[in-house]
């Protein structure tokens, strides 16, 4: 059985959408949400790692999130996710207050991500001042845990904390740790109770088997019909083995070209006749070449 939380489904990590001098280019906000919700994504996570998060302001991160916002009503039943995770508290708490003030249905929350050494007290003390100061009590947090590159994680004793402490709000996590053991750990332990997206495509069948709700990925952003299949078939108690193979090799695919944000949106742009979108520096627009290449291995493993 598939969690039946209203969180639960496919989620894409979407991209930003700028223009070449990197500002946010929000007129092609609907062009975005009207693909990936016609691509069988349930929602979307704005300003997470695909997204580029940490490289906008707070005022930008409004300005995207308002328009986001503004045309929600184009996909109706869509769910709007925000990435609100900073290493300030202050200003965690107010990008937060503002998701829920424009209508989100949840935020993502990284931990304090430069502060690498904070006890499971310090991180649980944080997360409460989030949660009681910016988390409506029927309105759901989950944090973000990728310690590869946030350089710190959410220990399974930590979780359990703060699920006892917030049973509602904080819903769970999106665990893009890309660790098996710990989907099996998290399942064994939580059950149903515990909100899980895995953020890695390859294990969305292994993660949903040990009771995750679903997934928020990259790769969505190009793969989302795959992804919902087996999302789908699972739910129906059926087997998921073969599109899930399929999914794992997409994934392989798209994974040998990073970063995942300008060679998303470069393929969204060949692919899928989407505006090639530009990335905030230090990233860098990915050369043509290796470009033609993934384009031509993923055209050839959709097509066979």
């Amino acid at each position: 059985m598939t969690s039946t939380h209203p969180l639960a489904g496919v989620y894409a990590a979407a991209v930003t959408p700028l223009k070449d001098d990197s500002t946010l280019d929000l007129e092609s906000v609907p062009k975005l949400l009207a693909f990936l919700a016609s691509r069988g994504c349930h929602g979307a996570l704005f300003f997470g790692t695909t997204g580029e998060g940490p490289s906008f302001s707070p005022s930008e991160r409004e300005s995207l999130l308002r328009s986001v916002r503004a045309y929600r009503q184009l996909v109706p039943g869509f769910r709007l996710l925000a990435g609100t995770g900073t290493p300030s508290l202050s200003e965690t708490i107010d990008l937060t207050k503002l998701a829920f003030d424009l209508g989100y249905d949840a935020v993502v929350v990284l931990p304090p991500y430069y502060f690498r050494n904070a006890s499971d007290d310090g991180l649980f003390e944080w997360f409460s001042e989030v949660i009681k100061q910016s988390v409506p009590p029927d309105k759901y947090l989950l944090g973000y845990h990728f310690p590869k590159v946030a350089g710190i994680g959410l220990s399974v004793e930590l979780l359990s904390r703060l699920k006892d402490a917030f049973p509602v709000q904080f819903a769970g996590i999106k665990d893009s740790s890309h660790d098996p053991t710990l989907a099996s750990t998290l399942g064994e332990k939580f059950g149903s109770d515990m909100v899980v997206l895995t953020g890695t495509d390859s294990y969305l069948q292994l993660a949903m088997q040990n009771k995750a709700a679903g997934c928020i990925t990259a790769a969505a952003n190009l793969i989302s019909p795959e992804l919902r299949e087996v999302w789908d078939q699972i739910s129906e108690g059926k087997d998921a083995s073969q599109i899930q193979g399929r999914v794992t090799l997409l994934r392989q695919i798209i994974e040998k070209y990073p970063p995942f944000p300008p060679t998303l949106k470069a393929l969204l742009h060949r692919m899928h006749d989407l505006p090639l979108w530009s990335v905030k520096p230090p990233l860098e627009a990915m050369p043509e070449d290796i470009l033609q290449l993934a384009e031509s291995r993923l055209k050839e493993l959709q097509n066979s």
